[in-house]
């Protein structure tokens, strides 16, 4: 286990360690230090909206120049444009600085491959390694050179594009897109409409505190009352970082992560060219997009929680599609890694080639309830070994037998116990919740 690396990255609250400038500033040196063991090394760096991204910026910057590392600037991104323009401009390794749907308060770091994933564990322990060592700074001739690139924003409005099926056309479709207030804020708008559809953007005024508040792929209460109010067909919403995408459809609904993946599963499927007739979900994924794909035999594959598990899984049975409810997709023979503009494509193309509506597409499937309750410690809870907490657990699982489930797990990036319990029945569903939540308190 790594001391600093959670399920997507470091990540914490701003000025508290490890988010603090002096931290960022070492940890460019020693990633810097590992990529070049191979040679002269290159990064490029973006960011999302909120306000420290400036800090961090700039102290990553110059860990990577005194470690003898090239660095790009590439100003705010969605995370998977970094790992995209990664490949794009041959760089060693990309950087994110993001605290994905977190609000302002907290920060993080992400890094990507030159092939555009996420880092290995074998990765993150040499970079742990070399945290532990002092700071030395190469020479004053070997020191990195930075640069602004000039545009990185047009090539990824273009690669988005070029992933969604020309033969079709999102002509007349009225759109509406919650940007909140993160890094798709200024790309969502031009890669949609260029592609025909009429589009009315909201919540893309980042000003450094607003990003997530109240708004995108967390909180679409604002995106559904939208969707109303204007008579859209459907709505847009992604998350600070742009990499996880939820959806609305015409009556106001949310459409999930799991019902956005098993929508694009049975197109796909139905095209045959599913690969392996397999979907990646996690052990979250919904009883009920679990029961819709075995009826259409598709191959369920279950990944711990986390878009990096998904991949793994993905890669090491063939598949091409994956997802979580949370709302990351991932479509592997269009990109490297979880991509909400380029995951809501390819949504969207289903619709164009079926001619239906969302509403309809989402209700071939039937969810289970699921009650999903966070649960805020200041210790770390030995879930294995709290013999009240498993009692009731068993007790629970006993009574819900075949028609439900328990899930009881620690959070990778916040100090919470999630408690999800799903069930054919909503009462016994949110009984059972609340009964081991109170358990936990």
């Amino acid at each position: 286990m790594t001391n600093y690396f959670g399920t997507d990255g470091i990540r914490g609250e701003v000025g508290i360690a490890p988010i603090t400038a002096d931290f960022f500033l070492k940890l460019g040196w020693a990633v810097g230090s590992v990529l070049s063991e191979k040679g002269k090394a290159s990064v490029v760096i973006g960011k999302d909206t909120r306000v420290s991204g400036y800090l961090f910026e700039s102290a990553l910057e110059a860990g990577f120049l005194s470690a003898g590392v090239d660095v790009g600037l590439l100003g705010p991104m969605p995370s998977p444009a970094i790992a995209y323009l990664t490949q794009t401009y041959n760089a060693t390794a990309g950087v994110v600085i993001s605290a994905s749907h977190n609000h302002f308060q907290d920060n993080g770091v992400k890094f990507f491959s030159d092939k555009g994933l996420k880092l290995s564990d074998e990765d993150q322990a040499k970079i742990e390694k070399k945290l532990a060592e002092p700071m030395q700074s190469v020479s004053s001739d070997k020191i990195g050179k930075a640069r602004r690139h000039e545009q990185p924003i047009g090539r990824y409005i273009e690669f988005c594009k070029s992933t969604f099926d020309r033969s079709i056309s999102l002509d007349g479709l009225n759109i509406i897109i919650d940007c909140a207030n993160g890094a798709t804020y200024h790309i969502a708008k031009d890669v949609f409409s260029e592609l025909g559809a009429n589009i009315t953007v909201i919540n893309n005024m980042p000003d450094g505190f607003n990003i997530n508040k109240n708004c995108g792929a967390t909180d679409t209460q604002h995106l559904q009352e939208v969707v109303l109010e204007h008579q859209a067909d459907l709505g847009i919403a992604f998350d600070g970082d742009g990499d996880r995408l939820m959806m609305v459809d015409h009556k106001g609904e949310l459409v999930d992560g799991d019902e956005l993946v098993f929508i694009v599963a049975k197109a796909w499927q139905a095209q045959q060219c599913l690969h392996n007739n397999i979907v990646v979900g996690t052990k979250m994924t919904n009883l009920g997009i679990r029961h819709a794909l075995k009826d259409l035999n598709i191959d369920f594959i279950e990944a711990d929680v986390g878009d990096r598990y998904v991949m793994e899984e993905m890669k090491k049975h063939g598949a091409i599609l994956g997802g979580e409810g949370s709302g990351h997709m991932i479509c592997l023979d269009k990109t490297t890694s979880g991509d909400g503009i380029i995951s809501a494509l390819q949504v969207l193309a289903v619709l164009a080639k079926s001619g239906t509506s969302l509403n309809q597409l989402k209700n071939e499937m039937v969810k289970y309830p699921q009650v999903l309750i966070n649960v805020k410690t200041k210790e770390q809870i030995d879930l294995d070994n709290h013999q009240q907490l498993n009692a009731v657990i068993k007790e629970v699982k006993a009574q819900l037998g075949d028609q439900g489930r328990v899930l009881i797990r620690a959070s990778g990036t916040e100090p919470l116990i999630r408690v999800m319990v799903e069930a054919k029945d909503q009462a016994l569903t949110q009984q059972s919740a609340e009964r081991i939540a109170d358990t936990l308190r």
